[in-house]
């Protein structure tokens, strides 16, 4: 019998390797990225064609490589980072394993130029599959060029798991977005077919931030520093009121290296602790500096999962730092230039809280009621004198309405739908009764045996999501063009973002134009969406965009519907006119599944007289 265990081809073997390591186009920027910050660059250029699938370039001005580190720069687990095991445990530079270019050489064909500063000519290597196809002497200034094309040409089932151009891009604008926010000092800049997505000045790390970020964040941004024997935080946390419904501004920095940490964003999280709602995330560039023999960068491929030494430690001292930036914060007046002048004019702000003042407050009522024993139920006289005529003349307006309620019933034609005769038939007395609604979130409607109790956001979001998904299959939105039309300006991240969704809004009823360089026209929105508020409505449509994406199981389409009724549905707390309230509930029950949202949960629940009686005897 022969012999079956075999030693793989090398250039097999480096494919295998290259799935671990490169896995879509923003995998090799982020490689070839850090390699380039590695060579000590005062600049890096970052070029891409057709979101990364054919053309992936990466321009700086570093140290450069010799002729015979240039073609050895190739082979796999080549590195100049480590030469003793003991190296590994003391890691200080981005790239470390020598598998990146060998890896990216095995699944695209790769362009090398590089030059050190000393050497007459640079080294021109071309490498296809692997195999060196070309290899020679040129003439270029000091530091390395190097072109990835046609990503996954030898290996088609990979390349057509790649996502849409506009989903590629994405990606690729985040891992850029991850290497310079770690290295302000370095300038920065992404070319996309042929256009300028970013160009990034060398600064200070707060100045990166709202290049990258958006300027929004300004005058929004507690700085954060802690220094201690162990370790050292630094960076800057959003103020409360910048937290949002998605994770997306959140970013982690350990020995410049960004990562991903459930555990650690557990402990900024609690230091927000009550000042933001459960459901929303707040901003936060953070980086912590430590012993690198304290942690493992080496757990990962991508090396965006470290191991930490102590990381109770690490969490405790996180916590604290990020506590006491916002506590200093609170406690320290500033000088708010969004709060309206006039507001700052008033008495009650400009003059001092004289004892004379605090003398008269404390003589009310109201003050009473808050600070001494017996008081909170204490009604002066005279403030409730007419309440006997107030209940009669409810009384009497109840029972005129229910008077003209059944005189409109014997006179009402039977409706002619029958998929929602035959639903409401189930739930409601003939027609939809007058709704009352409840703590101005819920609205309430008796039933054929009992009452319905529907929420009015989750009912309306349900209507909604159905509504757009009629459109999306042909039956078009139509569209109110703005008298005025609005401009918005996005970062380069939300950007990219939109343009992937403009022909989808644009079936939906939204009519947005390009206008120069991350800035958009809104030209028109859809007919039954109120104008006014064009510029808030598309910046909350991405963030809840960007919530949806996270589950990977819907299609854009799907989870752009899904935003869209999230966005437009009428909110929790609005006051709603009963006419609103009749139409939102004939309107629920006309839908295909009116008994949930999108997302599965209840829009109404029904309570029936026998569970009822059940409340009120027991026995």
């Amino acid at each position: 019998m022969s012999d079956k265990i075999l030693l793989l081809p090398d250039h097999i073997a480096n494919q295998i390797a290259a799935g671990e390591v490169i896995q879509r186009p923003a995998s090799a920027v982020k490689e070839l990225m850090e390699n380039a910050v590695d060579a000590g660059p005062t600049y890096i250029q970052l070029i891409v064609a057709d979101a990364g699938k054919s053309l992936i370039q990466v321009i700086d001005n570093g140290a450069g490589m010799s002729e015979t580190d240039a073609r050895m720069s190739f082979e796999r687990h080549a590195t100049s980072k480590i030469q003793t095991i003991e190296d590994l445990f003391h890691i200080r530079t981005m790239g470390f394993r020598g598998e990146a270019l060998a890896s990216i050489a095995a699944v695209a064909q790769v362009e090398l130029k590089t030059k050190r500063e000393e050497d007459e000519a640079g080294t021109y290597i071309e490498i296809e599959n692997s195999v060196v196809i070309k290899q020679e002497p040129v003439a270029m200034p000091g530091g390395t060029n190097i072109s990835m094309k046609n990503l996954f040409f030898n290996v088609p089932a990979r390349r057509s798991f790649l996502k849409s151009n506009a989903a590629e891009m994405r990606h690729i604008v985040d891992e850029f977005t991850r290497i310079a926010l770690s290295f302000p000092q370095i300038s920065f800049s992404l070319t996309a077919n042929g256009q300028q997505l970013f160009y990034l000045d060398k600064g200070n790390l707060k100045q990166r931030i709202l290049q990258l970020l958006g300027n929004n964040y300004n005058a929004k941004l507690v700085p954060v520093k802690e220094e201690t024997d162990y370790m050292n935080i630094y960076g800057f946390a959003g103020k409360p009121e910048t937290a949002k419904k998605t994770r997306g501004d959140q970013y982690f920095f350990v020995n410049n290296r960004f990562i991903k940490s459930p555990y650690l964003n557990h402990a900024v999280m609690n230091a927000y602790q009550e000042m933001i709602p459960r459901d929303s995330f707040p901003m936060y560039v953070l980086f912590i500096d430590l012993d690198p023999t304290q942690i493992d960068v080496n757990v990962h491929p991508t090396k965006q999962e470290i191991k930490f030494e102590d990381e109770k430690i690490i969490y405790a001292f996180l916590q604290a730092a990020v506590k006491h930036a916002l506590a200093q914060f609170s406690i320290t007046p500033t000088l708010d230039f969004d709060l309206d002048a006039s507001i700052q004019q008033l008495p009650s702000i400009q003059q001092p809280f004289t004892k004379q003042k605090e003398e008269a407050a404390a003589s009310t009522s109201i003050f009473k009621g808050f600070t001494q024993k017996n008081q909170a139920h204490f009604i002066e006289k005279g403030e409730l004198k007419h309440w006997k005529d107030f209940f009669e003349e409810n009384k009497g307006a109840k029972n005129r309405t229910t008077e003209q309620q059944k005189q409109e019933q014997k006179t009402r034609p039977p409706m002619d739908d029958t998929a929602f005769a035959s639903r409401t038939s189930q739930l409601i007395s003939g027609e939809i009764s007058e709704p009352v609604q409840l703590l101005h979130t819920y609205i309430i409607l008796s039933s054929a045996n009992g009452f319905l109790l529907i929420h009015q956001q989750a009912a309306h979001e349900r209507i909604l999501y159905e509504r757009l998904l009629d459109a999306t299959k042909g039956k078009t939105v139509a569209t109110q063009r703005s008298m005025f039309p609005v401009s918005v300006e996005l970062s380069p991240a939300d950007t990219v973002l939109l343009e992937e969704l403009m022909p989808d809004l644009q079936q939906l009823g939204y009519m947005i134009e390009p206008f120069g360089k991350n800035t958009f026209v809104i030209q028109g929105t859809p007919a039954d969406v109120i104008q006014g508020n064009e510029k808030k409505i598309i910046e909350s449509l991405l963030e809840q965009y960007k919530h949806f994406s996270s589950d990977l199981k819907f299609s854009k389409r799907e989870k752009l519907v899904r935003s869209l009724a999230r966005q437009q549905s009428v909110k929790a707390g609005t006051s709603l006119t009963a006419r609103e309230m009749k139409t939102i509930a004939e309107d629920l029950f006309h839908c295909s599944t009116p008994n949930s949202t999108p997302e599965g949960n209840p829009t109404f629940m029904e309570f029936k007289k026998d569970y009822l009686e059940k409340l009120f005897r027991p026995s």
